[in-house]
């Protein structure tokens, strides 16, 4: 299974949009600083995710949501209030 994630930051409410196999491993990697874009951030927390039967999908689906601004602010939007 793939997995596109949303990651949250408690002090400042931003977020990450990722893809990865391995939930468990990836959010660790980006607590420990591992990732350029996320290093400042830490500690993260998994605040969504949808699971996906091919690297594909799920790479076509984070590209979605980091291009298309109206389906990210969506998402978020509905993340937040939750």
């Amino acid at each position: 299974m793939y997995y596109v994630y949303i990651l949250e930051t408690g002090s400042e409410k931003k977020f990450y949009v990722g893809y990865t196999n391995d939930l468990k491993r990836r959010l660790l990697e980006h607590n420990l600083g591992n990732n350029v874009s996320t290093k400042y951030g830490v500690p993260w927390k998994l605040a969504y995710y949808e699971a996906y039967a091919t690297q594909a999908v799920a790479r076509q689906r984070e590209r979605n949501l980091k291009q298309r601004g109206n389906a990210y602010h969506s998402l978020i939007k509905r993340i937040s209030s939750s």
